[in-house]
C-alpha cells in the first residue's frame, strides 16, 4: 500500500506541477529513508513505468470507462492509472492486488463514492486486457501501443522503415540498466567487479566496452564503498563509446564544451590517465561545482571546470580535441526520462538544431588545424544529427573520419565507415545516441 501511495503522489507532482520524473523521484525516495531497497525499486517501476506507457494506459481506460480521462478527478485517475499499468505490464502483480489496492487508497483519501468507479474500471479491463482493440492505421496503433506522440512517429518514419521504428519503439519499453564507467586512473573492470560482488551488488560485466559494467540491485549507489572511493561514475556505454571515439592523445589539451553534469570529462580524463588538460565548460555554476566535486571523487586532477557558454565565441583557447555533446531533443533517453516524449514538439526540434549549430560554429574556432572535433547528442533525430554534421563540415572547413579504428569490433553500423554512427537501443541495449568524429583541414 504504502509503496503505491507514494507512487500515486509523485505522479501528482508530476501532472500537476510539471515536475520532472528523476528529479521528484531521487527527492521523494530520499526522504523515506525507511524504504527498502526492493520497495524503492518497486516505487520507481510503478512511476516511470506509467509514464512510459501513458497515452496506451488512457487509450484503455477510455475503452472501458464511461467518464473519460479528461473528466476524471486527477487524484483518481493517476490511482487509476497505476492500476491499469500493474495489470498489463507487471505479470507478476496479482490482478485483485492492483483493483484492492486502488480501491483502499481512494477510500483512504475521502473518494469512497468513487471506490466502486474505480474497482469497476479495473476488473473490466482486467477481463480484457487480451482483446484490446487498436485502429486498423499501422502508424496510429504503434503510436497508441508505445505511447507515442503521432509527430513522432512519422519523424522516425523518415529515416528508418517501419520495422525498424516499432523496435526502436518496443526496447524503449523496457526499463533502464545502470552502466558504470570505471575510473580507470585508480583500478580495472575486475576488481571493481569483485568489490561490487563484496558489497552485494550484482553485476554483469559482459559489456560493449572493456571499462564498463551494469551494475542492479542497488538503490542508493551514492552510499557505495567503491563510489566513495571514486573507483567509477555513472554513465551509459553510448557516452563512453563517444570519448573512445574521441580518442585524445594523453598531455593533450581537450574542451568539452557542454560538459554538465561531467561524465564525459571524467571518461576523457581516465582516458588520457590523468594527463594533459581539459576545460569543462558550461552556463551553470551550481553544474560545475557538480563536475569539481565529481573530478575531486574521482582523484582527477586534470580538469578545470570553466563558466562559459558554448554558442559564445572563443578565440583564445586552442585545443588538439574538442567535444560538443549537444544539448538535444533527448529522445534517446526515453527509458530513463518518459516524460520527453509527451514535453517535446516538432517546433523544438527546429529550434534545437539552430542551437547545436550555433553551438558547433563557435567550438570551430577552439580546434586546432589538424585538430578533431566529436559531435555527439543522445537523440533519434537527422535533422540534429547527420543533417547539422554535414552542414558543419560544409561551413566550417571539416571532414568526416571513421570511426572504425575506434569502436569495438562488437559494434557494426554501417556508417562507422563515412565518420558517424547512430545507436539504436534494440542494438546493444546503450541510449540512443548519435556520434561523429570530424578533423579540422590544416
Amino acid at each position: 500500500m504504502k509503496e503505491r501511495e507514494i507512487a500515486l503522489f509523485i505522479l501528482m507532482d508530476i501532472f500537476d506541477e510539471g515536475a520532472y520524473n528523476n528529479i521528484i523521484l531521487r527527492k521523494t525516495l530520499s526522504a523515506h529513508e525507511e524504504l527498502t531497497s526492493v520497495q524503492r525499486a518497486f516505487i520507481t517501476e510503478l512511476v516511470n513505468g506509467t509514464l512510459r506507457n501513458l497515452i496506451n494506459i488512457d487509450y484503455v481506460i477510455n475503452q472501458f470507462s464511461k467518464t473519460k480521462t479528461d473528466k476524471m478527478k486527477p487524484f483518481i485517475l493517476n490511482n487509476i492509472r497505476i492500476g491499469v499499468y500493474q495489470i498489463l505490464y507487471m505479470d507478476k502483480i496479482p490482478v485483485s492486488a492492483a483493483c484492492n489496492e486502488a480501491v483502499i487508497l481512494a477510500k483512504k483519501r475521502s473518494f469512497s463514492t468513487l471506490a466502486g468507479f474505480v474497482n469497476g474500471v479495473l476488473r473490466a479491463i482486467a477481463r480484457n486486457k487480451d482483446n484490446i482493440k487498436y485502429p486498423d492505421d499501422r502508424l496510429k496503433a504503434l503510436a497508441l501501443k508505445y505511447s507515442y506522440p503521432e509527430w513522432l512517429i512519422k519523424y522516425w518514419l523518415e529515416e528508418m522503415s517501419f520495422d525498424e521504428a516499432e523496435k526502436v519503439c518496443s526496447s524503449f519499453a523496457m526499463p533502464p540498466r545502470i552502466s558504470v564507467c570505471v575510473n580507470t586512473v585508480k583500478t580495472d573492470k575486475n576488481t571493481l567487479k569483485n568489490k561490487f560482488f563484496e558489497e552485494g551488488i550484482a553485476v554483469d560485466s559482459d559489456s560493449l566496452l572493456d571499462n564498463s559494467l551494469y551494475i542492479y540491485r542497488t538503490h542508493n549507489i551514492s552510499e557505495s564503498r567503491c563510489y566513495k572511493e571514486g573507483l567509477f561514475h555513472i554513465m551509459d556505454e553510448s557516452s563512453m563509446l563517444a570519448v573512445k571515439v574521441l580518442a585524445p592523445e594523453p598531455y593533450s589539451t581537450v574542451v568539452d564544451v557542454c560538459s554538465a553534469p561531467g561524465g564525459k570529462s571524467f571518461a576523457i580524463a581516465e582516458y588520457m590517465n590523468n594527463t594533459g588538460r581539459i576545460y569543462s565548460r558550461d552556463i551553470y555554476e551550481h553544474k560545475l561545482e557538480l563536475i569539481k566535486g565529481g573530478a575531486e571523487r574521482l582523484g582527477l586532477s586534470s580538469i578545470t571546470p570553466q563558466l562559459k557558454d558554448g554558442a559564445e565565441e572563443d578565440n583564445e583557447t586552442k585545443a588538439d580535441y574538442v567535444i560538443v555533446d549537444a544539448p538535444c531533443s533527448g529522445f534517446g533517453l526515453v527509458r530513463k526520462k518518459p516524460d520527453i516524449k509527451y514535453n517535446r514538439v516538432y517546433e523544438d526540434i527546429k529550434e534545437l538544431a539552430e542551437i547545436q549549430r550555433d553551438i558547433l560554429s563557435a567550438a570551430s574556432a577552439i580546434v586546432k588545424d589538424n585538430g578533431v572535433l566529436v559531435y555527439s547528442t543522445c537523440t533519434i533525430s537527422r535533422m540534429e544529427n547527420i543533417d547539422n554534421v554535414r552542414w558543419f563540415c560544409r561551413e566550417h572547413g571539416f571532414k568526416l573520419e571513421s570511426l572504425t579504428p575506434y569502436i569495438p569490433e562488437n559494434i557494426s553500423i554501417k556508417t562507422a565507415e563515412e565518420g558517424y554512427i547512430q545507436l539504436l537501443p534494440q542494438q546493444y541495449g546503450t541510449d540512443g545516441f548519435f556520434i561523429a568524429r570530424m578533423r579540422k583541414n590544416g
